[in-house]
């Protein structure tokens, strides 16, 4: 399968994301989009990143840039310095995807890549004629520690004092900047679970060797906590002081309420807490993707509401207003950040002298769990998903209840009189058959998914 534009960016296995295209692509990009004449790059650990990105290098010197090589860091890390020097830049990543894959994530000078530029780019790559131009490259670290002292110096002094939190290193494109900001906001850091091998870490389904894993840190290091992230650090993974993960669409609303957010913009899969809170005068859905969030948050931006926040249930969060106030400097980011929600969530629960743990069971009782199946070609998703919808229940569980309503934003979701929602979906961006369940605890959560996946997994089945 060639690569195509999913979720977040140009997607696709690494043998076929060849020089050729990688430059093509990069020339055409370089050559739509408004700049100051450089182009930043860059990457995450896997072993095909640094390969494409030298191609990418090529293809901008084809269209008359210079490249500024930021070389391994989180993707906001990078897109935050490109928008602060007014031009565009190409984080070379495949983010959680297997480590088999890769892709392009393209950011203009006003912020991400949206879905409508999308069509214009693909449309503009033939046309591109590669001539074997030499790039002009400037190797620069300023981005990765402009962004450390964002957040070392736009945040309390000393707001993760007495806290000890463990860092899941494994392939991470940030294993060296959140130990230097943590440690930079008071805690204690200890690192754990380097890998030279990539490790595609997906934070909406944690697998039960990882989960076992962060269990057992934390038991046996004594932590308040353990964080890590996806391979191009702008989703968070945050584990509690009991050795628990905590879901995305719980670090959103807590990050949100203590920045003090006015309205938040999430997707429909995020579960119902958020509402629940009573904390945000507006909270707004979208299809799943930040390109979506972003135009939604844009658009409340331009109705006049200040302090917007945005963020995704696999954790990634969009702040979007500048915080000031409180010991709080921090400027505007419109593009998905892991940095954020997993220091304001121990911030918040230190504040309110709560463990994490603690803090999270004094939210509404709305959990979610979620995993996917692999491997799943779209079309056979596609297929369950329309059955689903045309009323074959069979890959469901007994005992949910009446079907009390469906949304079909992204996928189909489906609203219980148990309480419990389940939401199907193919990925955007990998051959995967997403799940989504939202109940009243975890345990609930848990049940209903692994009972669900079953009933998919015997749909596929069928399919093949």
């Amino acid at each position: 399968m060639a690569p195509k534009f999913g979720t977040s960016g140009l997607r696709g296995l690494a043998v076929e994301l060849t020089d050729e295209l990688c430059a093509r692509y990069a020339a055409a990009f370089c050559s739509q989009h408004g700049n100051n004449g450089r182009l930043y790059i860059g990457q995450d650990n896997r072993d095909s990143s640094p390969r494409i990105a030298a191609a990418v290098a090529q293809g901008a010197a084809e269209a008359g840039m210079s490249v500024v090589d930021c070389g391994v860091l989180p993707t906001p890390a990078m897109a935050g310095a490109a928008l602060k020097a007014g031009t565009f830049s190409i984080m070379v990543t495949g983010s959680h995807i297997p480590a088999d894959r890769n892709g392009l994530k393209f950011y203009t000078a006003r912020g991400e890549f949206t879905k409508a530029d999308e069509a214009p780019l693909a449309a503009a790559v033939d046309s591109v004629t590669l001539t074997g131009a030499e790039a002009s490259v400037e190797v620069s670290g300023d981005p990765a520690s402009d962004y450390v002292a964002r957040y070392v110096a736009g945040l309390p002094e000393g707001a993760l004092s007495g806290l000890k939190i463990g860092v899941w290193l494994h392939s991470s494109a940030a294993s060296v900047v959140i130990p230097q900001i943590l440690e930079g906001l008071g805690a204690e850091v200890v690192l754990l679970g380097a890998s030279k091998t990539f490790i595609p870490v997906d934070t909406e389904a944690v697998d039960a060797e990882a989960r076992a894993d962060m269990l057992a840190w934390t038991k046996d290091h004594g932590l308040d906590g353990i964080v890590s992230t996806d391979g191009d650090a702008d989703r968070p993974l945050v584990v509690d002081d009991t050795g628990a993960v905590v879901p995305g669409d719980i670090l959103g609303p807590i990050t949100a309420r203590w920045l003090g957010a006015e309205a938040v913009v999430t997707t429909v899969s995020a579960n119902t807490m958020v509402d629940l809170m009573g904390a945000f005068g507006t909270v707004s859905r979208t299809k799943i993707g930040s390109p979506y969030v972003i135009a939604e948050m844009e658009a409340w931006m331009a109705s006049g509401t200040g302090k917007v926040a945005g963020y995704e249930p696999n954790g990634g969060f969009l702040l979007g207003w500048d915080v000031s106030g409180d010991g709080r400097d921090l400027g505007q980011l419109m593009t998905r950040d892991a940095v954020l929600p997993m220091v304001a969530v121990f911030a918040a629960a230190r504040a309110a002298g709560q463990s994490l743990s603690d803090l999270v069971e004094s939210l509404p009782k709305r959990r979610t769990a979620t995993d996917r199946l692999q491997d799943v070609p779209r079309e056979a998703s596609l297929a369950i998903v329309e059955a689903v919808l045309s009323g074959d229940m069979s890959v469901l569980p007994e005992g949910l209840g009446a079907l009390d309503g469906i949304d079909r934003t992204d996928g189909v979701r489906m609203r219980f009189s148990s309480g419990i929602t389940v939401h199907i979906r193919p990925s955007g961006n990998a051959p995967e058959l997403r799940c989504y369940v939202e109940a009243a605890s975890d345990v609930a959560a848990g049940r209903v998914l692994d009972e669900t996946l079953r009933g998919l997994r015997k749909a596929v089945d069928q399919r093949r």
